[in-house]
């Protein structure tokens, strides 16, 4: 399967921007054949903490329509992660909002407007009152809101050929996160249908958990797929822990960071696409491109075989703690 990462600067809080940067680098990977796609972390906002309202989005979200009909006209697989205000409909279901059990979600239809890819970007998007913050909500660093009022999370997204398949709320935000956004509370692979493929999918700061990784591959993940914003000066963390990951679960492995800076930190790039050996197949170095890899997802199997960690583990002798 043909993947690609796509490696951009986020402008901080800059949404129509990077919604179309995203959508056009996307477009660049499906002429180079790529069949599945990874985007960064937040990709549409960044870390937009002090336009909190604006950045975060309810679902059905306009941002993930658009992906939905970019991902149906080019027949693809997109990922990545947006920022997800939750108004208490349907809350405890960590999966996503409203989540029908054939894998759609209510709101993203098929042949609805949206970016296709032969389009110009931007023309389709409008900013809805999924936007607009109701006046009685005030946001808090220390996130102490009433039973009430809205929950934000780091929403992973998974769309296959314009069907949602699936969500995933970051289970282990990083530092300031805690501050504004709610734990997800399920790690469970993302199910393909057309590919018959399960994605074990984690956001940035969990590649630092062996545990997440680990549990998805018994899970009966295919491949691992990490969308981060990693930013420096820990590039050598980020690529020794993405190797890794790919190496002790004996599964490929797309590792998509983002690079240029925000108001805080700046990010370095290294977004890889790495196979079952952890062998390094395309790295983006530090620039804003997007890569693109004919991965071999049948070759886990083998490997396996060959080296059989899993069949070896001694799961008496571990502890929980």
């Amino acid at each position: 399967m043909k993947v690609a990462c796509i490696q951009m600067d986020v402008l901080h809080c800059r949404k129509q921007e990077n919604l179309d940067k995203a959508l056009c680098m996307a477009l660049k990977a499906v002429e180079k054949g790529a069949e599945l796609i990874v985007l960064p972390e937040v990709f549409s906002t960044g870390f937009c903490y002090e336009n909190l309202s604006h950045a975060a989005e309810s679902l059905p979200s306009p941002t993930l329509e658009n992906l939905a009909c970019f991902s149906e006209a080019n027949n693809c697989i997109i990922l990545g992660s947006i920022i997800q205000k939750d108004s208490g409909e349907g809350r405890g279901k960590d999966r996503g909002e409203d989540v029908r059990e054939d894998g759609g979600e209510k709101g993203f239809k098929k042949g609805e407007k949206g970016f296709s890819g032969n389009e110009i970007p931007g023309t389709n998007f409008t900013e809805s009152k999924n936007f607009t913050e109701s006046k009685n909500f005030t946001e808090s660093k220390n996130f102490t809101e009433s039973k009430n009022s809205a929950l934000y999370y780091n929403l992973g997204f998974c769309f296959e050929s314009g069907t949602l398949a699936g969500t995933y709320r970051k289970t282990h935000p990083f530092k300031a996160e805690n501050g504004y956004f709610s734990k997800g509370s399920s790690i469970e692979p993302i199910s393909l249908k057309k590919q018959s493929l399960k994605i074990g999918f984690e956001i940035c700061y969990e590649l630092r958990f062996p545990e997440v990784a680990r549990k998805l591959s018994l899970a009966g993940a295919d491949l691992l797929v990490t969308t981060a914003a990693f930013p420096n000066p820990r590039s050598e963390h980020w690529k020794t822990l993405a190797k890794a990951r790919a190496i002790e679960n004996q599964i490929p492995h797309i590792a998509c960071n983002r690079t240029g800076s925000a108001p805080d930190c700046t990010y370095f790039g290294n977004s890889m696409i790495i196979d079952a050996w952890g062998e390094v197949k395309a790295d983006a170095g530090s620039k804003e491109c997007v890569i693109v890899y004919d991965l071999d997802l049948a070759g886990k199997a083998d490997i396996r075989k060959a080296i059989p960690v899993f069949e070896d583990r001694r799961i008496e002798l571990y502890s929980d703690s």
